[in-house]
């Protein structure tokens, strides 16, 4: 794909309004989810719950793209039609995850490094031809006493830089996703100090590796206070510091920005998306790439049961429709009162 198309799908996946829904939990993650509600994690229940997912009416209008799965991209909806075929037709973009999961970093306790560059090329060109027109690489990067190290932070970017350049090598845009995590005591500060110096790394290995930034998108995690930090900023603080670590490291040739939720309520997370739009223009649009923030209402409403179906889709469309609100810095609690 040349590079101008790469950035016209890129952009597609940022177009006003819209979003990405992360539907690309692997089979231990869904587990642990389905388990949340008393639910068998079956080759079966998986796909009647993506399909329930891909099937909401009328949710195109604020979802422009949907993460999968190995095991999703290759599931066919009860009539027959594969995913991303359902996807296609309602004007959502089918993408895939392919990194093999974040796995200790040898002699460096507590850090992890994201394996699966080996095959990745040969995997690129299987989904291309299965109708993925974008990948996700997700790297983990844990806060703590003394880390994270240089080692974590450059091996990390190193191979979401090959990763990209290899997206792109197989026409499909990559999402660069360096998540920062929110686990532990530290502040709000260090979290900026560490997201500074994860995405100085990442962009400097992306040029390296020559890879085109129109044709890319970055997912990365919101700067917030640690879960156990006895201050936990507000939105307002979130969305400046966030806000100021992008404009420090991201080229605005990036045509934008997916946030994930990382652990974050429903809610908060909108509303955080909602306080940085609600600051003016940025180089970049700035928008969603949920998944447990999309999820977790939808799973509840839903509990397995056939009968829930209709009940689990309108909850899956409200949080779309809030995060859409949240994209033009509209979205406000009284949506949820109003839902409810």
């Amino acid at each position: 794909m040349p590079p101008r198309e790469l950035e016209s799908v890129a952009r597609s996946l940022v177009a006003e309004g819209k979003g990405i829904l992360a539907a690309d939990e692997s089979s231990p993650t869904i587990e642990k989810r389905f388990k949340g509600i008393g639910l068998a994690s079956t080759e079966e229940n998986r796909r009647a719950y993506r399909e329930l997912l891909f099937t909401t009416l009328g949710v195109s209008e604020f979802i422009s793209g949907v993460i999968l799965f190995d095991e999703t991209i290759r599931q066919n909806a009860k009539d027959g039609t594969p995913f991303p075929q359902v996807l296609a037709k309602q004007g959502i973009v089918p993408g895939i995850k392919v990194d093999t999961g974040a796995k200790p970093l040898p002699w460096f306790p507590e850090e992890k490094i994201t394996e699966g560059l080996d095959g990745l090329r040969e995997r690129l060109s299987e989904y291309r031809k299965m109708g993925a027109r974008f990948a996700k690489w997700r790297a983990v990067i844990a806060i703590g006493d003394g880390i994270p190290t240089a080692c974590c932070l450059k091996g990390n970017a190193h191979a979401l830089a090959r990763y990209a350049a290899l997206c792109q090598e197989a026409d499909l845009v990559p999402i660069v996703e360096p998540e920062v995590l929110m686990d532990g005591p530290h502040a709000i500060e260090r979290c900026e100090e560490v997201t500074t110096a994860a995405l100085t790394l990442v962009f400097s290995e992306l040029l390296e590796h020559r890879v085109a930034l129109e044709g890319t998108l970055l997912k990365p995690n919101m700067v917030l206070s640690g879960k156990e930090c006895p201050k936990q900023a507000n939105a307002a603080e979130v969305a400046g510091a966030t806000v100021r670590t992008l404009r420090r490291t991201v080229p605005s040739a990036v045509p934008g920005i997916v946030f994930l939720s990382g652990g974050q309520s429903p809610e908060q997370a909108t509303l955080n998306l909602s306080a940085m739009n609600a600051l003016g223009r940025h180089p970049w649009e700035l928008s969603f790439s949920y998944g447990r923030a999309l999820q977790d209402p939808v799973l509840k409403a839903w509990k397995g049961a056939p009968a829930n179906v209709p009940a689990a889709q309108r909850a899956f469309y409200h949080r779309s429709r809030c995060n859409s609100a949240a994209r033009f810095g509209k979205y406000t609690k009284e949506m949820e009162v109003t839902a409810a």
